[in-house]
């Protein structure tokens, strides 16, 4: 650098030569003997910053080539030994050149050279083409991250197992939250004596705590029918890979001992905040009740949430004491609301109509004005005859009103009863339950993610027959005598008669209760069978599905529609229960085009095999024996072909959800 200066310095010298020139001229103008002594002394000068000028070029030139070849030795040494990779590939995505750390993935003597980049991964060369500047790749159990340069033709390699590692090890330590309960443990309970109690607790406890040991989380009871668990994430995936096996070993054992006991457990995932994995497990564990109970629902920081078992099916847990306090708490609200409006799901049923006719009446019981939100546009054939029969009564089709009306009736202080359905997308109108903030949700299904915003009253009970079930229970534990028409009582009659298939099928005791009591208030059973009795049309329909029925495997029935031709939701859930009759068939499912540019699937079971878990892979949801799913974009092959994996990787012991 001192060098490039003297350069610099002896280019000024040479301007101030040019000056002496033009001084020696005037000096000889005026003296020419002293100007010819100064310029022989000029001359000299010259001479001499000349030849010192060349040695200092030569000495630039010099050190310049030697700084070029140390940093052309430096280059190639550095490119050879650096610790990442480096890949040049052509046109064909053949690797061209790879310096010696690329090299060292082959075996030895072997080179890089001419081979393919999906050698190295699958994923490089459909990155380059998608013009992926990145991608994550594993290569001989190291991560790599690969950096694509497209116009270069090169790709380099950084070695990002150690931060994989470290990811692995603090997603695997993640806290995970569970909450276990004993379901029906109180119930149980009531009739033993201590000693039978203790051994019962000490069976179950015997068994939680092998389990907790076995996979190495920490498991502290906090009450007679609850414990809590605190493990990783790595233990919870191991535990997903098992079923959740738990849920069978308690069952199995209790169920030795003629006690219905099950587990439910809920478990929260995914974020660091304690009380707020404590709010999700919670949050899950309600979930899992609210679907019967015998499941684990995992629940994370997005809501998603997973189950596993229910395979069982649910045991009434109902007790009488819960529907009289759930009446009374009802009757509180209606009363103090200005109005009441109830509605139940599009396409209403038996079941959703006959239970808002019940509610309808409850509201009257309490001199309250009520009325149904309906929609005539949406209504399917199998209500028909009795919207005709409602049409026919004055004083209670007037109390049927649209969607649109209801909007315009609806104020902050409305009540608004939804029945058999929990899922804001699935009632009569959905922007009712954004018009006032007091929404009560009665409803016999299991519970789904989908769920209406902070109702103010739940009734959820999946081990009731039908809605219509509740809603007559609901009746009974009202203030004063009520009065039921035979048109009102038939109605609710019909809703249980149509969801149980006539007392066959999710039928307990308190569903012939239920039905006593409404025989007692003058429901007419010959006027329930004019109601549910069909056309010869749609009969000839449901035989064309049932006669498309094959065998899948042993005791499993699916029909499917023709192309082209499409059926209603009705036709295609009677085709399922009419090949559920069937000798040697435990489930049944029909898949058929809908009127709606939608495939319909139904499905039906005894309860040994749960059909609900079936469906809910498919976005479906429903009962253990009674469930369906709605799916777009797709046709009846490719539904019938997911159905089929489904039910095969079921079959197998794949029963989570």
């Amino acid at each position: 650098m001192n060098d490039v200066k003297k350069l610099i310095t002896n280019r000024t010298i040479w301007l101030l030569h040019v000056l002496t020139v033009v001084l020696l001229c005037i000096v000889f103008y005026y003296h020419w003997i002293v100007g010819i002594v100064l310029t022989v002394v000029f001359a000299l000068i010259i001479v001499s910053g000349l030849r010192a000028e060349d040695r200092l070029k030569r000495k630039i030139e010099q050190y310049i080539s030697t700084l070029s070849y140390r940093v052309k030795k430096v280059g190639e040494e550095a490119l050879l030994e650096m610790p990442f990779g480096i890949v040049l590939y052509n046109d064909e995505y053949q690797i061209e050149w790879a310096n010696p750390y690329m090299n060292d993935f082959m075996e030895a003597d072997d080179t890089l050279i001419g081979e393919s980049l999906s050698d190295l991964s699958d994923d490089l060369i459909k990155a380059i083409k998608d013009e992926d500047d990145e991608l994550r790749i594993e290569i001989d159990g190291k991560v790599y991250r690969a950096v694509i340069k497209r116009e270069e033709k090169l790709v380099y390699f950084f070695d990002r197992t150690m931060y994989a590692d470290l990811e692995t090890r603090y997603q695997n330590e993640e806290t995970v939250l569970s909450i276990i309960y004993l379901d029906n443990y109180e119930e149980l309970t009531q009739a033993m004596d201590d000693t039978s109690k203790s051994r019962m607790n000490s069976r179950v406890t015997s068994i939680l705590n092998r389990w907790s040991k076995e996979y190495g989380f920490y498991l502290k009871r906090t009450s007679q029918e609850r414990f809590l668990a605190v493990m990783n994430r790595e233990i919870l995936e191991k535990l997903e890979s098992s079923k959740f096996e738990i849920l069978d070993d308690v069952r199995e054992l209790i169920s030795d001992q003629n006690v219905p006991l099950t587990l439910s457990i809920g478990i929260g995932r995914g974020t660091a905040d304690l009380r707020e994995l404590g709010d999700m497990a919670q949050s899950s564990l309600d979930l899992a009740l609210g679907r019967g109970g015998d499941q684990v629902a995992i629940k994370d920081e997005h809501g998603k949430v997973k189950f596993f078992g229910g395979k069982t099916n649910p045991m009434e847990k109902r007790t009488r004491v819960r529907a009289r306090v759930i009446s009374h708490a009802l009757r509180e609200l209606v009363n103090e609301s200005e109005q009441v409006l109830i509605m139940g799901h599009k396409m209403p049923d038996m079941d959703s109509i006959g239970s808002s006719v019940g509610i309808l009446k409850l509201a009257q019981q309490n001199n309250k004005e009520g009325y149904v939100v309906f929609d005539r546009d949406g209504m399917n054939t199998g209500v028909q005859k009795l919207i005709d029969e409602i049409d026919e009564d004055d004083s209670l089709a007037e109390q049927f009103v649209s969607p649109d009306e209801a909007l315009d009736m609806v104020t902050k202080n409305t009540l608004i009863v939804v029945v058999d359905t929990h899922k804001p997308s699935m009632v009569m109108e959905e922007k009712l339950l954004n018009r006032t903030e007091h929404v009560v949700v009665i409803d016999h299904h299991r519970r789904a993610e989908e769920f209406i915003n902070d109702p103010t009253l739940v009734y959820m009970e999946p081990y009731a027959s039908s809605t219509a079930e509740l809603v007559t229970e609901l009746l009974q534990y009202q203030d004063g005598r009520v009065k039921l028409s035979t048109l009102e009582s038939s109605a609710l009659l019909a809703g249980i008669i149509v969801d149980t298939k006539s007392f066959t099928l999710r039928t307990g005791s308190r569903t012939f209760d239920a039905a006593s009591y409404l025989r007692s208030k003058g429901a007419d059973t010959v006027f329930v069978q004019k109601l549910l009795k069909e056309d010869l049309d749609v009969y000839v329909k449901r035989s064309e599905l049932i006669k498309n029925a094959t065998i899948f495997k042993e005791g499993v029935a699916i029909a499917k529609g023709n192309e082209g031709e499409s059926y209603g939701p009705i036709i295609i859930a009677q085709a399922a229960d009419t090949l559920l009759t069937m000798d040697g068939v435990q489930a049944s499912f029909v898949i058929s085009e809908r009127s709606d540019n939608q495939i319909g699937v139904s499905a039906r079971s005894l309860g040994d095999i749960n059909v609900q878990v079936l469906m809910e892979k498919m976005n479906g949801g429903g009962h253990l024996t009674n469930a369906a799913t709605q799916l777009e974009d797709t046709t009846i092959e490719q539904v019938e072909e997911q159905l089929r994996d489904i039910i095969d990787d079921y079959m197998q012991g794949g029963n989570s959800s």
